[in-house]
């Protein structure tokens, strides 16, 4: 930074002049950015959840202020592309000095992110990348699966307890964010799209939102026009559970002998064009494909709920990238990335990010038309 180096200081009295000061040198570094991480992410009614805030290089005397994200309001401060406004938590108007802030009972699911300050006058630091504490409302797909062939039905739903009220539907493309169903796609009914013929077009990123800024989980619905698809998990996985992947036929139900691939890999061959994990763990999350004499599919993130995701950059952008709703620009760099390099657009999203990104990878994610989280 231009004002670093090294000082000295002399006094003048008159035409006499001080020996020269030892040398102070001064250092000055970016502006630090916090990362906030929130436990538990997902709310069950009465839950308690914990936002904690850390800054870089660590020091005494900082203040932690506390925000949760709403849809853009003038007069709000607002995250940097201005696409959504903070409100500062009810109770912490004068920040706190502990790094931690509890929710008892958490109110409110979606986006909360945090600062710091400190000196006189305050500096404070940029805010966090958001978080997001998720509700009970669910994004319900049915066929309950992500890849889909075209022209077949689709139905999207938002569901809260059977209650799909103040719910809207979203989606997100290359276009940016719009209307999550329009209708000369089918029929749409409260919070429930349903969709007579599917065409590529129709692929993108879903998630149900409220007026009041909450989100549920999102999902990237992949219509494909090849003769294979992989039928895997809409959502995240427990540790334990026991799910099976399905490679499906356009032209025929019956099954065929498939080949099983994860992150690139053959890990299996299956003559029943099925393929079960009894008990999934940390080590069995990754990209999906399956392969047969008709064809490939596209490839599905298979993720466990509430893991942290570490994936190198190119894949980062060229495979599917674990976010949350405040994120979803990253998916026009991997649609463009993937385009190029003649790849499919890839298939699930679930709202859990790493906290360990690079900045440089930050950098990319965040600056990169952040239409919508």
């Amino acid at each position: 930074m231009s004002n670093s180096g090294s000082y000295t200081c002399e006094g003048v009295k008159g035409n006499k002049i001080s020996n020269t000061s030892d040398a102070v040198q001064l250092t000055l570094s970016d502006q630090p950015q916090p990362v906030l991480s929130i436990s538990p992410q997902w709310l069950n009614p009465g839950d308690s959840v914990t936002l904690s805030c850390e800054v870089d290089r660590m020091s005494t005397g900082w203040r932690f202020s506390w925000y949760r994200t709403v849809p853009y309001r003038a007069g709000l401060p607002s995250l940097s592309d201005s696409s959504y406004s903070v409100e500062t938590l009810s109770d912490s108007s004068t920040g706190t000095t502990e790094s931690f802030y509890t929710l008892s009972p958490a109110g409110h699911t979606g986006g909360y992110v945090c600062r710091a300050g400190r000196g006189d006058p305050v500096y404070d630091t940029v805010y966090s990348e958001p978080q997001f504490l998720w509700s009970g409302v669910s994004l319900r797909i049915s066929p309950n699966t992500t890849q889909h062939f075209t022209s077949k039905s689709l139905s999207l739903s938002c569901e809260e307890k059977g209650n799909s009220t103040g719910w809207r539907l979203v989606r997100y493309t290359e276009r940016g964010v719009e209307s999550g169903c329009v209708s000369n796609w089918g029929s749409v009914t409260r919070s429930t799209c349903t969709i007579s013929y599917t065409y590529t077009w129709y692929s993108g990123v879903f998630w149900c939102e409220s007026g009041s800024g909450e989100y549920s989980n999102a999902v990237n619905i992949t219509v494909d026009d090849g003769d294979v698809i992989l039928v895997s998990p809409v959502h995240p996985l427990t540790e334990g559970d026991s799910v099976t992947l399905h490679c499906k036929y356009l032209t025929t139900s019956s099954n065929i002998k498939a080949d099983f691939y994860k992150d690139g890999v053959l890990i299996k061959n299956e003559t029943t064009g099925e393929m079960t994990i009894p008990a999934v763990s940390k080590s069995d999350e990754g990209f999906y494909k399956c392969n047969s004499d008709q064809g490939d599919s596209p490839e599905s993130w298979v993720t466990l709920r509430g893991s942290v995701v570490s994936i190198s950059l190119p894949r980062l952008l060229c495979g599917l990238l674990v976010v949350s709703p405040f994120l979803l620009v990253s998916i026009v760099l991997k649609v463009k990335c993937c385009r190029a390099r003649g790849e499919n657009f890839l298939s699930v999203f679930s709202p859990h990010q790493s906290t360990h990104k690079t900045t440089k990878q930050k950098q990319v994610l965040r600056h990169f038309l952040r239409q919508k989280y």
